[in-house]
């Protein structure tokens, strides 16, 4: 399977403009060139970039300058240092991935579907000018499976809007369940030849996940080290078959937009998942955005990792 050039390896800055409190100290100041300059010596060659749609798009429908000129001062960073920038719109107004925040309503609202669509309008006229290095994800992990039909509509039709404005732009579309991979084979068949299947891999989530509080699929007292499962590149290539399979009947490319593995796990059991799903990626062909720099439970460049950092960023 053909790989997504351009944004074979990445990192994500979660937690800047996306799932935070949304002060001015916090969207100023969390990522800086500091970060950017240290995520390029890495050797990935781009970002993704999470926004939620309240840092672009106030209450009444408009946009917010300060927004759109974060995004602005965060494109020209990565082009200064030579990486590519994945937009991903992490929540918008009716729908997140994270049931807490209260978003409810978005796939039976019209309204609400147009506020989405004017959205992507708005940032396809500011950037879809730079396709050769900015791509946009459309929204963060579609969750339950019934709303799997009416996002397929919904997305089409976005793109197809996109396209009057940003026609070369790459555009990234994930299926239910989070993004599983076992969800991609119900995605359509791509929009055009610029359209790429996404996935999120936080396999298996007792491992990934043992801690956090915010899931109920696990149990947040339980704990667990890597030799407790059989985690090797033939267990995430499994996991794959499915996507890669609908891809390739496609004629599209793979993109694994999110994985990570919790601090709560030893810096030790951490390189270990990195470098089992890593050998799948490679094997597979499959370009992909670890999740994430810094903080959110699964920062990279926090202190706990600094001892394994160089072997660990060489399974990104």
């Amino acid at each position: 399977m053909k790989n997504l050039v351009g944004y074979t390896k990445g990192v994500n800055l979660g937690g800047w403009l996306s799932q935070c409190d949304y002060s001015d100290e916090r969207l100023n100041y969390f990522i800086a060139e500091e970060d950017i300059a240290k995520i390029a010596s890495w050797g990935v060659d781009h970002v993704r970039i999470p926004i939620d749609y309240n840092v672009l798009q106030n209450e009444d429908g408009s946009f917010s300058p300060k927004g759109f000129a974060r995004v602005d001062w965060a494109l020209a960073m990565c082009e200064k240092y030579k990486l590519n920038t994945v937009l991903d719109l992490h929540k918008t107004m009716g729908f997140s991935f994270d049931k807490g925040e209260c978003e409810s309503g978005f796939f039976d609202n019209k309204e609400l579907q147009e506020r989405f669509y004017s959205l992507w309008i708005e940032i396809a006229k500011r950037y879809g000018g730079y396709s050769d290095r900015v791509a946009f994800e459309l929204l963060n992990e579609i969750t339950d499976q019934v709303f799997s039909s009416e996002w397929n509509r919904i997305s089409t039709e976005c793109i197809q809007r996109i396209r009057n404005l940003a026609p070369n732009t790459i555009i990234l579309v994930g299926s239910y369940w989070n993004n599983d991979a076992a969800a991609v084979k119900d995605l359509p068949a791509p929009y055009d030849e610029k359209v790429v299947y996404n996935m999120h891999c936080y396999d298996p989530l007792k491992f990934t996940h043992q801690g956090a509080t915010w899931t109920d699929l696990i149990n947040p007292d339980e704990r667990h080290d890597f030799e407790q499962f059989r985690i090797d590149a033939q267990y995430f290539m499994e996991h794959f078959a499915s996507a890669c399979e609908a891809a390739e009947r496609n004629n599209t490319v793979l993109y694994c937009g999110e994985y990570g593995v919790i601090d709560r796990v030893s810096p030790e059991d951490t390189v270990k998942w990195f470098k089992a799903i890593h050998t799948a990626f490679e094997e597979l062909n499959i370009s992909r955005c670890a999740w994430s720099y810094k903080q959110m439970d699964f920062g990279l460049s926090d202190e706990r990792l600094s001892g394994v950092i160089d072997e660990l960023i060489a399974y990104l």
